[in-house]
């Protein structure tokens, strides 16, 4: 059912938790205290019978049902995941084999398919489509016991990163707001999940990234999110934009979260934290430029408590890499979204053709990018709007491979684990139409974007709250394709040393 807008906090709570724990309200707080609670910790306790599924999805469904000014939801799925949680206590109390995620609730972005629930990709032409399976990563989730607890709002069509989307409106208010501060952007394009899980109303979600867009709402919300290598996870039944760049990811309280996702979809076994004095990090210049005062102190301070910490910082050089990547990135994405998005869509007999869905792009910006660059295949050039075919076949034979050659040359020349940088340059800008401007795109994918067009893994997590705006700062890792597991071993070692942020007030 769709979340309700009008909901008493207090009230609501107290009923829920007096109604699940049989406590006087003194004592409920000691109980389920969702502030700290992470994933890995609630498998943990369900598995052990200190708490059971059905009192986990109760709590979490009113505390969803708190925030709608966020509007990070397009449905809480309240008789699915209490159906769910309570088939997963009958079965645990009759013995049945503990698996990974029994009884874990986790959301889903709205470009991802869940059998009997709405796939909107954030935009009025599929407002109505309703998927008839599971995406296989969603049905890996539920293998492994998870409970789908809603559907989560985005930006729209997943192309961008702002998460400013005119589809989702809280009374006069536009758009997917910040857990931290509802006056600003929650980062986008998994953008309810970021606002979900810095708001503590949620475990863990799966997401999806093109550019930046499970790592960028983390780095504004203060979670941790894995964009893991491309190819590791399945892309079916998730709505496309670039089978180039795009990969599903897991989005979570903590890099251990990540690391129970990622091994239940993609498979391995337990990874234990890294010994940090044998971690090589590379700093480059390049991922340092436009950082405002608040990102630049947080990112300086944690590279200082790495350093204390036993890691070895190293400088290095990746001087092509902005020309290479200012060549490569838009062209992709431009030329594959029309063929890519237009299979899907008739591929799962949505009912609309990609003209029709760009007819109804609610957002005006994107609109304006359908319809003057991505179904004409045209993009802008020095003098006028040029086709992009002939420049795409230039990025996918030469410049994409150049690219890729730089990242590998330089993780075998300084011997490095991952490059280390701030995940986003600024923290969260003020939900405004000014977030439409193409600068302030360029500056919020300048870091997360180059490893995405090359489809290496990378990590973000925490770093600090800003000392002046008091919101979230970012800290990312990339590392060589397929060192998933290891980065994840590295995060948790580093997550150790950082910390997770306080909640919101």
């Amino acid at each position: 059912m769709p979340v309700s807008r009008h909901h008493n906090v207090t009230h609501a709570l107290a009923a829920v938790f007096a109604m699940i724990f049989g406590l006087s309200a003194t004592a409920q707080s000691d109980v389920l205290d969702l502030t700290t609670l992470t994933a890995s910790d609630a498998a943990h306790q369900l598995c052990a019978g200190s708490l059971t599924s059905e009192q986990l999805v109760s709590a979490y469904l009113a505390q969803a049902k708190t925030k709608p000014q966020l509007n990070a939801f397009v449905m809480l799925d309240e008789a699915g995941a209490m159906k769910a949680a309570r088939a997963a206590d009958i079965a645990r109390q009759r013995g049945a084999f503990c698996m990974p995620l029994s009884g874990v609730p986790v959301l889903i972005k709205t470009n991802i398919q869940v059998q009997s629930l709405p796939t909107t990709d954030g935009t009025p032409a599929l407002q109505n489509f309703v998927a008839s399976a599971d995406a296989p990563v969603v049905a890996k989730l539920r293998s492994a016991g998870a409970i789908v607890l809603g559907i989560t709002s985005m930006h729209e069509t997943a192309f961008g990163i702002t998460g400013y989307n005119p589809v989702y409106r809280y009374e006069a208010q536009v758009g997917i707001r910040n857990a931290y501060d509802v006056s600003r952007i929650a980062g986008g394009s998994s953008s309810g999940n970021g606002a979900a899980l810095g708001a503590r109303i949620a475990l863990a979600a799966l997401g999806t990234d093109t550019g930046g867009s499970v790592r960028i709402p983390c780095a504004f919300n203060g979670c941790a999110a894995l964009r893991p290598t491309v190819g590791r996870y399945s892309q079916e039944g998730i709505a496309p934009l670039s089978h180039t760049r795009d990969t599903a990811g897991p989005m979570a309280q903590s890099v251990a979260d990540l690391e129970l996702l990622d091994r239940v979809i993609a498979g391995g076994t337990p990874v234990e934290r890294a010994d940090l004095k044998q971690v090589r990090l590379g700093v480059a210049p390049e991922f340092f430029a436009n950082l405002d005062a608040d990102t630049r102190t947080a990112t300086d301070a944690a590279l200082t408590k790495l350093r204390a910490a036993g890691v070895t910082l190293v400088d290095v050089e990746m001087p092509q890499l902005r020309a290479l990547d200012d060549a490569t990135e838009f062209p992709i994405v431009l030329y594959e979204v029309r063929d890519d998005l237009g299979a899907y869509l008739a591929k799962y007999h949505t009912g609309v053709d990609l003209k029709q869905l760009a007819s109804e792009i609610a957002s005006p910006d994107e609109k304006a990018a359908y319809e003057d660059q991505v179904i004409p295949r045209k993009m802008p050039g020095p003098n006028g709007v040029v086709d992009i075919k002939p420049i795409y076949d230039r990025v996918m034979q030469v410049t994409r491979p150049a690219m890729q050659k730089l990242y590998r040359d330089t993780f075998v020349k300084y011997r490095l684990d991952a490059l280390v940088f701030p995940t986003v340059p600024r923290v969260a800008p003020a939900a405004t139409p000014d977030v439409y401007k193409p600068e302030i795109f360029r500056i919020m994918i300048q870091n997360s974007g180059p490893g995405s067009v090359v489809g290496i893994p990378g990590l973000q997590l925490p770093s600090g709250l800003g000392a002046s705006s008091g919101l979230p700062v970012g800290i990312e890792l990339d590392g060589p394709a397929g060192s998933d597991r290891h980065l994840l071993s590295i995060g948790m070692a580093v997550e150790g040393v950082l910390g997770r942020l306080p909640p919101p007030k």
